[in-house]
């Protein structure tokens, strides 16, 4: 059976194609749908507070290029097509920026990437030493982008407590009556 790699270059640009844009638009109305969900909870006074109000209006006017760049990121994608939609980000400014990006992604997946992923995969069938070699390699980035996050978090956590008013109050632990041990 033939695979999308040994396809010509137009039909695994197009099936690329229309796999990046129906993900992005998924995540992009999976947002939308989550901003209406929150908008019928006791979310809505912080979804239709002025904060807000002006995040989405910023990214109503400015997010397009972000949408557009984002396709050329790696785990970054998913996040911005979704905070597009959180934001109500107008299909007419959406659909256009999602279509730039996802052409540049489809160009640069049905060369670079399938050509890298054929050989790798070529390497590894040829040689068991190149398997074991590509598995190390992967396992290496997972836990290096693993890694990376984790100390991300860290400071970011840091950064947060510093900015907090009651940091070194220590709350004392409720007492235990004999009504609870019982």
């Amino acid at each position: 059976m033939d695979s999308i790699v040994s396809l010509p270059f137009v039909w695994a640009f197009l099936i690329l194609f229309a796999i990046v844009m129906l993900r992005s638009n998924g995540t992009y109305w999976a947002g939308r749908g989550i901003a209406a969900g929150g908008r019928k909870t006791k979310m809505q006074k912080y979804l239709d507070s002025p904060a807000v109000l002006r995040a989405e209006k910023l990214i109503a006017r400015w997010g397009a290029p972000a949408v557009s760049v984002s396709f050329l990121t790696i785990g970054v994608q998913t996040a911005v097509n979704m905070a597009a939609g959180l934001g109500r980000m107008p299909l007419r400014r959406y659909i256009p920026a999602t279509i730039v990006g996802s052409i540049a992604w489809a160009c640069i997946y049905a060369t670079i990437g399938l050509a890298a992923f054929d050989a790798a995969i070529a390497a590894a069938a040829g040689s068991p030493l190149a398997l074991v070699l590509l598995v190390l390699a992967l396992g290496a980035v997972v836990l290096g982008v693993h890694l990376f996050r984790v100390s991300r978090n860290r400071k970011l956590d840091a950064a947060a407590m510093e900015d907090c008013p009651v940091m070194g109050v220590e709350i004392a632990a409720p007492e235990r009556t004999a009504i609870s041990e019982a």
